[in-house]
């Protein structure tokens, strides 16, 4: 499966939309991540814990993006964006979505020349 944030696939051509397709994780925040980032916040940094938690759940939003795509028999999806939003004072919603799209090679006699 292609990924781009792009609405285009270099040397590659849209043949068909086949629409949205979105995946989205709620994640919760652990009571001991948020003494730990209390104490972050005293002294400066990162807070590593939160850290990886977003990068896990844009991971398994992708992922579920990923299989809505699969469903529909897409090639590729193209405009992906992410999101995030507030469930509960502790809970988060990640969301990843695009639009899902077939692709067929652009002959390389059709591309555009490139500068050199």
């Amino acid at each position: 499966m292609i990924l781009s944030t792009t609405e285009t696939v270099p040397g590659m051509e849209v043949t068909e939309g086949l629409g949205l397709v979105s995946g989205s994780t709620v994640r919760a925040r652990i009571f001991l991540s948020d003494i730990l980032a209390g104490l972050k916040n005293l002294i400066g940094g990162e807070v590593v814990t939160y850290t990886r938690m977003l990068e896990e759940a844009r991971e398994h939003a992708v992922v579920r993006m990923i299989e809505q795509a699969e469903k529909k028999g897409a090639d590729a999806v193209v405009a992906i964006r992410f999101s995030t939003s507030t469930i509960t004072k502790n809970a988060a919603e990640v969301m990843a979505y695009g639009t899902a799209v077939r692709l067929k090679a652009i002959p390389k006699a059709a591309r555009p020349a490139q500068a050199e």
